[in-house]
Order: C-alpha cells, then sequence, then structure tokens
C-alpha cells in the first residue's frame, strides 16, 4: 500500500520537533515538564491491559515483542520484562535517539528508526507480539496505518498476537495532521482481519478515541477451516453473567446492557467476524472472546440489541453459520434511571496537574448524560460563561466539558459548583496555580 513520502517526512519533522521540545509531555500528555519516574509511571494502566493480552501468547523461554511508534520508550521498558528480545521502531530518530538513553540498561531493548509506513529491517514470522498505543492516532492518512498493520501481520509469527489502539471516533470534516490524525470505523478494522487471515479478538471503545483492537494470525488459513467438516459441536456455555457488573442479570437498554457468555470447548478458531450470538432471536454484537481460562473456560462479551423485553430469553450462539451451542437463557431486567455524575476534575491541558489549575482551563468528566448542553458551572458563585462539551464514549454517556476560569480569580484555593439540569452535584475543590 503505497504512502506519500511528503506525508512521511512531515511526520518525521514534527515528531522530531515535539521530541527536541519536551518529548515525555508529547507522548504522556499529562503535563509538561515530567521527569522520568513521573514519565514512566503514566504506563501502569496500558501495561495492566498488555499483560491481560498477553495471556494468549504461549509462554517460553524465547518471547519476541515489537512496538510501533516506540517514542523514548516508555512503554518498552516496563513490557521487557516480559520478553527476551524487544524491539520498537518510530518515525523520529530524535525519540529513537532518547529511547536508547533511557533503555540503555536493558541489553535486549532495541530502538530503530523507521520510513513511517514498514518494518523492512524485520524477517517475515519474527515477533509473538506486537502492539502500538497512542500513536497510529497521530497519523494523518488510512494508507499509513493500513501500510503498518500489513507489516504487523507479515512480521507476527503464526498464532501471534497484534494488539493495537486507534481513534475510533466518527470521521470529521477537517483535514487530519500530525496531531489530530485519521479516524478509523470498527467496519474498517474488522474488514482488515477478513481480507488479511487474522483472527478478530477484540474490537472494544467502538466510535471513542481509544478503540482496542486484538488480531491473532492465523495458524491455518479461513479456506481450510472453512472446508474442514471434522470439528465437533461440543461447546456449551456454562454461565451467562452481566459483562460489567458480574451479576446474573442485564438491563434491556443503557450503558450496562451487556453480557459475558463463559463458554466450555470453544473452537481455537472462533472469532468475531465469524461468530453469531443471538438473544430472543435478535442479533447480539460480540466484542471480545477472551483467553482460555486454566479450566478451558473462555468469556466472550457483546452488546444486548436495543430495547430488549424483560424476563428470561434465550441465547443462541452460531459459527460458520451453524449452531455451536445448546441454546442457554438469560434475565433481562428493566434499566435503571442514567444518574449523572463526576467523574474528575482537573487542569484541562496539564491533566497530571489534577485539581491544580496551572493554564486556567478546566477539564470536568462525566459520565450517564443524557443532556450535557445542561451543564453549568461556577467558581465561587462566579458563572462560567462557556462550556465546551465533547462525548467520549457514546454508549457510558461519557462527556468532557471543557471550560476557562472566570476572569480575575486569585491564586489559592477555591471551589467549583456544578449542576446537570436539576442534579446539583457536590463541590469540588480546586488551587488555582
Amino acid at each position: 500500500m503505497a504512502s506519500d513520502p511528503a506525508t512521511l517526512e512531515q511526520m518525521r519533522r514534527d515528531w522530531n520537533a515535539r521530541a527536541r521540545e519536551d518529548a515525555n509531555y508529547y507522548v504522556a500528555f499529562g503535563r509538561r515538564g515530567q521527569d522520568d519516574e513521573e514519565f514512566f509511571s503514566t504506563a501502569a494502566d496500558v501495561m495492566r491491559s498488555m499483560e491481560a493480552e498477553l495471556k494468549r501468547v504461549p509462554a517460553g523461554a524465547q518471547r519476541t515483542a515489537l512496538e510501533i511508534g516506540c517514542g523514548p520508550g516508555r512503554l518498552m521498558r516496563p513490557a521487557s520484562r516480559h520478553f527476551t528480545e524487544i524491539h520498537g521502531v518510530d518515525v523520529s530518530d530524535e525519540m529513537v535517539r532518547l529511547a536508547g538513553q533511557k533503555l540503555c540498561d536493558i541489553p535486549y531493548a532495541h530502538a530503530h528508526h523507521t520510513n513511517g509506513t514498514d518494518l523492512s529491517m524485520f524477517a517475515d514470522n519474527y515477533f509473538d507480539f506486537v502492539y502500538s498505543y497512542a500513536v497510529f492516532q497521530h497519523i494523518p492518512t488510512r494508507e499509513v496505518v493500513f501500510a503498518y498493520l500489513e507489516e504487523a501481520r507479515r512480521v507476527l509469527k503464526p498464532g501471534g498476537i497484534l494488539w493495537c489502539q486507534v481513534n475510533g471516533l466518527p470521521p470529521q470534516a477537517t483535514i487530519y495532521n500530525t496531531w489530530n490524525g485519521v479516524r478509523i470505523s470498527a467496519y474498517e478494522m474488522a474488514r482488515f482481519a477478513r481480507e488479511h487471515d487474522l483472527q478478530l479478538l477484540k474490537l472494544e471503545g467502538i466510535l471513542t478515541q481509544y478503540m482496542w483492537v486484538t488480531y491473532r494470525k492465523q495458524v491455518r488459513g479461513w479456506t481450510d477451516w472453512l472446508q474442514d467438516t471434522n470439528w465437533k459441536r461440543e461447546a456449551r456455555i456454562v454461565n451467562i453473567s452481566n459483562a460489567q457488573t458480574a451479576e446474573p442479570v442485564a438491563p434491556a437498554s443503557g450503558p450496562f446492557a451487556a453480557a459475558s457468555l463463559w463458554i466450555e470447548k470453544l473452537p481455537a478458531d472462533c472469532d468475531l467476524n465469524h461468530v453469531e450470538v443471538q438473544v430472543d432471536g435478535r442479533k447480539a454484537w460480540p466484542s471480545y472472546i477472551g483467553a482460555p481460562q486454566w479450566d478451558g473456560i473462555c468469556q466472550v462479551n457483546l452488546a444486548l440489541p436495543d430495547g430488549m423485553r424483560t424476563g428470561l430469553v434465550p441465547v443462541d450462539v452460531f459459527w460458520r453459520e451453524k449452531r455451536l451451542c445448546p441454546r442457554s437463557w438469560m434475565r433481562i431486567i428493566r434499566p435503571g434511571p442514567l444518574v449523572p455524575r463526576v467523574c474528575s476534575v482537573s487542569d484541562g491541558i496539564h491533566l497530571l496537574s489534577g485539581t491544580r489549575i496551572v493554564t486556567g482551563s478546566v477539564k470536568v468528566t462525566l459520565k450517564q448524560v443524557a443532556q450535557p448542553e445542561l451543564f453549568r458551572a461556577a467558581v465561587d458563585g462566579k458563572p462560567v460563561l462557556e462550556t465546551d462539551p465533547f462525548c467520549t464514549d457514546p454508549l457510558n454517556r461519557r462527556y468532557e466539558i471543557n471550560f476557562r476560569l472566570p476572569e480575575g480569580l486569585a491564586s489559592g484555593p477555591h471551589q467549583i459548583e456544578m449542576r446537570l439540569g436539576k442534579r446539583v452535584f457536590a463541590p469540588v475543590g480546586i488551587e488555582v496555580g
């Protein structure tokens, strides 16, 4: 897949400039002037998610990994403990130089400069695990993103895992650049799996900036198993629970209308593109197939169809257009009301500053919000004149609301009062720097 040389050169120039200005800030967008201890600590949440995905990779004496867009090594450093050899590539030679410094005490960790589109320095079928985080969301064209994905498939061993994050927000009319990069739909990522002989095992965070995708490189091709008539339909659902609360019920609609099916003897070739789940005869939306647990049981998560009826409803699972499991049943209950709540208040730019507001801007994160336009805020009784709401997760009705502090506030402690229509939230203390 061809990529425009001018685009690749712009990526290199822009990220070199950001690396020279403040690499830690632009990689871990928290605040300027982070020291290395704080910088590397920001990788903790991503590492927990990575370690869950690593359960799909067989344990062995030799495990190899590759990071696409390694920056100065924020993830490579903590990830290195899981591998005997780890490589990273980056379009910015300045980022690669910094990674060499920060990883110099790990002899099996290697950072490389790349042209921004291919992995030609690596042989076919070399890596057990390829990953990328907060990189594709800064790439301005689909051609570059999908060229990287094709290359990642090439360098993966059969059975290897590709785990990556892309910007899944709805497309916008503005021109993409090296900061606000291209937006890619869940459909495109699912189609890529079908067209490149990959199992699609995870597709979560649809319509959000942080859409996560997990692929496995097939040990045998789709054509092989589609023609295989010897597989035995021995799988069965041993339990059904709420995917978010683990309770034995799910509401008919809303953010908790999701289920986890716990399936015994799920065929190893199952994937999200070829498995179908019907709940009360209506198509549900599978989003995750987990690695087998110690007892061989796999977790399959799915979003329920809108507007389910309440009561006991049948659940049917099909694979390759044939019934995979005997019918099971789950209980659907009436949904409760949305309960808006404040998740966090922080500086609008320096997120790691928390409630110490140093830039004059504030970011409030709320969830279960039906009407964000009803949000109002004041600081010590002085009303905020203008707010900018942005939906970050339509399923959970999660919004970020940004606003500037009122003029004339002195440094020191203050209180933000917030309300959403008739609902009044507890005031939140801030310190103006």
